[in-house]
């Protein structure tokens, strides 16, 4: 699900094709639009314990060993962006997604039509398919639409996508270890954000396949694809769908193993060929992807994009007003 391209967004061209009449307005005010609908949670950092020694991944995934990492204070989204949020930076900056500029991206074919046109699979994933003009605007190529799904996660995105939206937003993607922090929502240890439990009591907490995979998706989630970005109740720092549902770029670039120190706001190598990914998707099983764990990474080249990824905005704290309550500490 990957392609070679540029190293920067920067070198991106105006978008060569004509936006749809009916994307949110642009400048001015568009970012305050944006950032309107984006909310941030300041979280206070400190010491948690990251990764897990239970041997429930891939070996070459390096989620171990467990390892107490210290952060600084940060904020991060409640939400995974979503197509209106996105929408109205395309609007704004001219953006083009790296999907258009290479006039495909890769689709599950269980959410193409039966009559779907042979396309190119990937040889050790035949399920998905390569679809001409997949893209964000169109997330299973021509005939389909991001109408309807407005506040949906965005998807077909890349790194350098993500990393452009942050930059016109004034924000950024957060570090792995930020992800994983704000994703264990104030727990120690637990393979979800609501606990060990898949479905406690019977209820579903997250957008993940059930059923055979990839030929039987029986959606007792309520969901073939993606869902609201704000679907499923948050966990207890007030993030939403922190499993399943989109992989998220996060900023690093990755690495199987994990040096000794510096266990301080870690941002991972400084060299890499993959960028990590994290939370899994609307695709993920116990069976076949176990990768939707809080603990649970993945990688991908950073011009790869595909219909489960996407991505969640942090960023540095603000100045703490006089008696700010952290929500960890609500949650404690």
């Amino acid at each position: 699900m990957a392609r070679s391209g540029p190293d920067e967004p920067s070198q991106r061209q105006p978008h060569p094709i004509a936006l749809p009449d009916d994307l949110p307005p642009g400048p001015p005010g568009a970012v305050a639009t944006a950032l309107s609908d984006l909310p941030l949670i300041a979280l206070p950092g400190g010491e948690f314990l990251m990764g897990s020694d239970a041997d429930e991944g891939e070996p070459g995934d390096g989620e171990g060993p467990a390892r107490q990492v210290r952060l600084e204070p940060f904020r991060i989204a409640r939400t995974a962006v979503t197509n209106r949020q996105f929408a109205a930076f395309v609007q704004a900056t001219g953006h083009v997604s790296y999907a258009e500029e290479v006039g495909a991206s890769f689709v599950f074919a269980g959410l193409l039509p039966d009559d779907f046109p042979p396309t190119r699979g990937l040889v050790d994933a035949p399920w998905w398919r390569e679809v001409p003009q997949a893209c964000w605007l169109r997330p299973e190529g021509p005939g389909s639409s991001w109408r309807g799904r407005e506040d949906h996660p965005v998807v077909h995105v890349s790194w350098h996508d993500a990393l452009a939206f942050c930059n016109w937003a004034g924000l950024r993607l957060p570090t792995e270890a930020q992800w994983e922090y704000a994703a264990r929502g104030g727990l120690v240890g637990r393979r979800y954000p609501w606990g060990d439990e898949l479905t406690p009591g019977g209820e579903h907490r997250c957008n993940v396949w059930q059923g055979r995979f990839p030929s039987r998706n029986e959606c007792h989630d309520g969901h073939a694809g993606t869902a609201p970005a704000d679907a499923f109740p948050a966990n207890g720092f007030g993030l939403h769908n922190a499993c399943g549902n989109t992989w998220e770029w996060c900023a690093d670039w990755f690495s199987a193993t994990h040096p000794a120190a510096p266990r301080h706001d870690p941002v991972g190598p400084a060299h890499g060929t993959r960028r990590v990914i994290r939370g899994g998707s609307y695709l993920c099983h116990e069976s076949y992807c176990f990768r939707f764990r809080v603990a649970a990474r993945s990688a991908n080249l950073p011009e790869a994009t595909a219909g489960h990824m996407g991505f969640r905005c942090a960023a540095d704290p603000l100045p703490a007003a006089p008696g700010t309550v952290f929500p960890s500490e609500e949650h404690s």
